[in-house]
């Protein structure tokens, strides 16, 4: 399994981007999927998930503000990521964890059969 993410950038606040994160390799009947975010000092978060129930989940700090989708049929995942905020500014990356589900806690990614991207950079100014 691969992970690859793009559409990162530099954006003012208010702005809008969309990450993508094309996904190859097989797929397991139960998954979760999310974005994590990690800046300069501070922890990797989670900022949404959706798992293969169609359950999703928002940090608060992104709610309202944020969508996390996917396009079954090309195999990506977005977060489409509105009203940016200077603090939004990390490295973003998407995860897969296979064969567990519903999603419970971002935590689930730390364990077991768990796949990264590279991560793509959003700096919001």
């Amino acid at each position: 399994v691969q992970l690859v993410e793009s559409g990162g950038g530099s954006v003012q606040a208010g702005g809008s981007l969309r990450l993508s994160c094309a996904r190859t390799g097989y797929k397991s009947s139960n998954y979760l999927l999310a974005w994590f975010r990690q800046a300069p000092g501070k922890e990797r978060e989670g900022v949404a998930a959706l798992d293969s129930a169609g359950n999703i989940n928002y940090a608060d700090s992104v709610r309202g503000r944020f969508t996390i989708s996917q396009d079954n049929a090309e195999n990506i995942i977005y977060l489409q990521m509105n009203t940016l905020r200077p603090e939004d500014t990390a490295m973003y990356f998407c995860a897969n964890r296979m064969g567990w589900a519903p999603f419970k806690n971002y935590s689930d990614f730390l364990w077991g059969e768990t796949y990264w991207g590279q991560g793509t950079q959003v700096t919001v100014s």
